[in-house]
């Protein structure tokens, strides 16, 4: 974990450029489940990759990005076994990692800040949530707030 602004910032192109691969990844399950609907393996890779990314994130203190991903593998992780991942569950996962991307897009290279509206995040991973069945999910009260944390507020 970096120690400081300047080891953050040396880090987080290096991160830029794996979590980009990661979400290409996601993207690879994603298309392969719209051909060949709860195909075990395509799940269980975007399962990964989504954790994956999701704790790169959180070694950079990218609260937004890493909070994000572990909801869409919570819901997909649950929704397995009991539905079948159908178009429109599909599009919402879609929507989902679109957002993520343009996100990753948007983070300040220096401080690590993302200036967003959470609304988004909480409508899209609410859509997809709905999508798998999950019509009572809410996002979990222990986490903390969909936002970005500076690193060196992480430090304090």
């Amino acid at each position: 974990m970096p120690n400081d602004r300047k080891e953050w910032a040396q880090r987080f192109p290096e991160f830029l450029v794996e979590a980009e691969t990661l979400l290409a990844k996601t993207e690879e399950c994603l298309s392969h489940l719209q051909l060949i609907s709860n195909d075990k393996d395509a799940i269980d890779c975007m399962l990964s990759t989504l954790l994956k990314l999701a704790n790169r994130a959180d070694a950079l203190a990218l609260e937004a990005i890493s909070e994000f991903s572990l909801h869409i593998h919570g819901l997909l992780n649950q929704a397995v076994d009991h539905i079948d991942l159908h178009a429109q569950a599909l599009d919402a996962l879609k929507d989902c990692l679109t957002l993520m991307a343009w996100q990753l897009e948007l983070i300040d290279q220096t401080t690590g800040q993302l200036s967003l509206d959470q609304s988004e995040q909480h409508s899209l991973i609410e859509a997809f949530a709905f999508q798998v069945g999950q019509h009572q999910f809410q996002l979990p009260v222990s986490t903390k707030p969909l936002s970005l944390v500076a690193w060196s507020e992480r430090q304090a």
